[in-house]
């Protein structure tokens, strides 16, 4: 996203008390965090990465010749919190997969070089060989999996989010939005989801539903707030946090679980170091650190997985 295109949403977000920052209670002095949601509009600041060492044995993993460089080029999608998002400045990026990805790169001794790029460019870029690995929330699935591989780290998945005064109590068959405009994300499972039933409407003798995507995430729920759609559909961790920090919203329910991993090319080299890079940072306690900063601590995974079967 152009800069000057963040900072003007920026600033009608927070003007407009949309602010999707993430909440948490002041670190503890053990750097623990907390799960606990506070007031609005505060971000966690506690530290999970810095003191994350590197593991020889997982850092073995790697290629030669990424050892010996020392960097990686990685892709970050910038939306909302918890996943990922701008700090007030504008330029920070923070968010659960920010550390995620950095304490993975640790681990092996690496050092990232980050570059933010839209959620729909990021999986081709990878085919292309422009970045070596990317972040998104990128919920694992069967398509997916034929032209990119996962290193599982979390379980987010889908649900669905409402103007208090919906008539909507719970979404559990996609035809109980017939007729409604649903807002979500361009290039999204979510998109592919809604996209892939639509058809049902019609079959049910239904009007069929509007589904309309935006780039940016803040404009998603600025559509609701502002009447242009009836339900988002989203990420579990994003929407119970974009709620808790909006006025006038609630979250409807969980959809559809899915794995979340880091995104890499088909046939990448580097799968089993990130593994075995996730499942240290569960030895050690990093992991369950960074989950309950962020407050998604029902996301935790038992063992990171290389590309493993979508969940159904």
């Amino acid at each position: 996203m152009p800069r000057s295109r963040h900072t003007a949403l920026f600033a009608l977000i927070t003007v407009a008390a949309l602010t999707l920052t993430a909440c948490a209670e002041p670190a503890d002095p053990a750097g623990g965090g907390s799960d606990k949601v506070s007031s609005r509009g505060k971000t966690p600041t506690t530290d999970v990465v810095s003191k994350v060492r590197k593991d020889e044995a997982a850092a073995k993993l790697l290629p030669a010749g990424v050892r010996e460089a020392g960097t990686l080029r990685i892709a970050s999608s910038v939306g909302a919190p918890p996943g990922a998002f701008y700090e007030k400045d504008g330029s920070t990026v923070a968010g659960a997969d920010i550390d995620f990805a950095d304490a993975a790169a640790r681990v092996l001794g690496l050092e990232l070089k980050r570059e933010v790029a839209s959620f729909e460019a990021i999986l081709p870029a990878l085919g292309s060989g422009k970045y070596d690995l990317g972040t998104g929330n990128f919920g694992v699935t069967d398509v997916r999996r034929r032209t990119i591989d996962f290193v599982t780290y979390i379980n987010d998945g889908q649900g669905f989010a409402v103007r208090e005064d919906s008539e909507l109590k719970k979404v559990t068959d996609l035809t109980q939005l017939c007729g409604l405009d649903v807002a979500t994300g361009a290039g999204t499972t979510f998109e592919v989801t809604l996209q892939e039933n639509l058809p049902r409407c019609a079959e049910a003798g239904k009007k069929p539903y509007n589904v309309k995507t935006y780039a940016d995430q803040a404009a998603v729920w600025i559509s609701l707030q502002q009447n242009r759609s009836d339900v988002v559909m989203s990420t579990i961790n994003g929407l119970r946090y974009a709620v808790s920090q909006q006025e006038g919203l609630r979250f409807l329910n969980e959809f559809k679980r899915l794995d979340v991993g880091f995104a890499f090319k088909k046939g990448t080299p580097l799968a089993p170091a990130f593994q075995a890079a996730v499942n240290r940072l569960k030895e050690d306690g990093t992991y369950d650190r960074i989950l309950k900063k962020w407050g998604t601590s029902e996301s935790a995974i038992e063992t990171s997985e290389i590309s493993p079967p979508e969940l159904k």
